[in-house]
């Protein structure tokens, strides 16, 4: 385990981005596996296309954006280290995570040929009560992240909790209409 971690280690420092989007590709791969076969019990009737969106979802989508991000908010420069961890989290749930929310709903409807009318329903129905879970969710996460994580690991430590995270997206996005009253059938 010891040389797993540190040939990953080593992929981080030689090829951060390559190296953060296949994370970023496998974990959400994970999530949706999670989600179909503990949550949603698909058993042999698995959707791979949906595992597919979310892998591509994850590496090309997220994993890009997300890792520069992060990497941005880690040379901000601040007072104290208090105020380092407050306004890097503010910075991020204000104006990250909107964005990466809506980039979620957006490409999987578009993905799953839904078009603009299935993005402005999915956008309608899910996105505010989804993005204050992720608020709640991420905030304490972030603090965590910002105050605690060395800067070269702050994207894998956010992927991480993100497993969690994709794994309820998953089931979110697998819901057939209807806003989410806060259950994950």
């Amino acid at each position: 385990m010891a040389s797993l971690f540190r040939s990953f280690s080593n992929a981080l420092l030689k090829r951060p981005l390559a190296t953060q989007c296949v994370t970023s590709a496998v974990l959400f791969a994970s999530g949706d596996i999670i989600a179909q076969q503990a949550i949603e019990r698909k058993s042999t009737k698995h959707d791979f296309s949906r595992t597919a969106r979310l892998t591509f979802f994850g590496g090309c989508l997220f994993g890009p954006p997300v890792s520069k991000w992060i990497a941005f908010l880690s040379r901000l420069q601040f007072a104290t280290p208090t105020k380092a961890v407050i306004y890097r989290t503010w910075l991020d749930q204000t104006f990250m995570a909107p964005v990466v929310l809506g980039g979620f709903f957006t490409s999987m409807s578009l993905l799953e040929g839904k078009g603009v009318s299935g993005v402005m329903d999915s956008l309608n129905t899910k996105f505010v009560p989804t993005l204050m879970r992720g608020w709640a969710v991420y905030t304490p996460a972030q603090i965590v992240n910002f105050g605690l994580v060395p800067p070269q690991f702050r994207f894998v430590f956010i992927s991480i909790v993100s497993l969690v995270w994709n794994t309820y997206l998953s089931v979110v996005n697998a819901r057939l209409g209807g806003a989410i009253d806060g259950s994950v059938d």
